[in-house]
């Protein structure tokens, strides 16, 4: 895996390079700038820098108590299966914001072993995957 570091400052995002690849994506096809602002705004969002360049993007949408769901988590394509998407999840799941949020949901069409490494299991339709944790005080 390449030197890489995880940070949540989200001055740090480089929009237009995010927003472009979400909009590339299967997933995000059809969206727009403004809607990818609108979301970042109300998520908690999560950026992977390589050398300082962005790498990879993730976000939590979340009320930080309860439940979040995983959005959005992309690399790069240059970057990718080198373990940076693990490292992104990973660090919103542990992010001291959502130590008590026990319900954690996603949806992919083909990330599911990358998921289950991090305790995500398949839900009975086979698409949408939940993490449930014990709440920690």
């Amino acid at each position: 895996m390449p030197d890489c570091e995880i940070s949540f400052d989200v001055s740090r995002i480089d929009f237009r390079a995010t927003s472009d690849l979400l909009m590339a994506s299967y997933w995000g096809s059809g969206r727009s700038d403004e809607v990818h602002r609108r979301a970042f705004a109300n998520s908690l969002c999560v950026g992977a820098y390589s050398d300082g360049k962005q790498v990879g993007f993730g976000r939590a949408i979340t009320d930080r108590t309860v439940f979040a769901y995983l959005a959005d988590v992309i690399i790069w394509p240059e970057y990718r299966g080198q373990g940076i998407g693990t490292r992104l999840v990973e660090a919103l799941v542990d992010h001291p914001d959502c130590k008590t949020v026990t319900h954690w949901s996603l949806s992919t069409n083909d990330a599911h072993a990358v998921y289950e490494k991090l305790g995500f299991r398949p839900s009975t339709d086979g698409r949408y995957m939940r993490l449930d944790r014990i709440p920690v005080a």
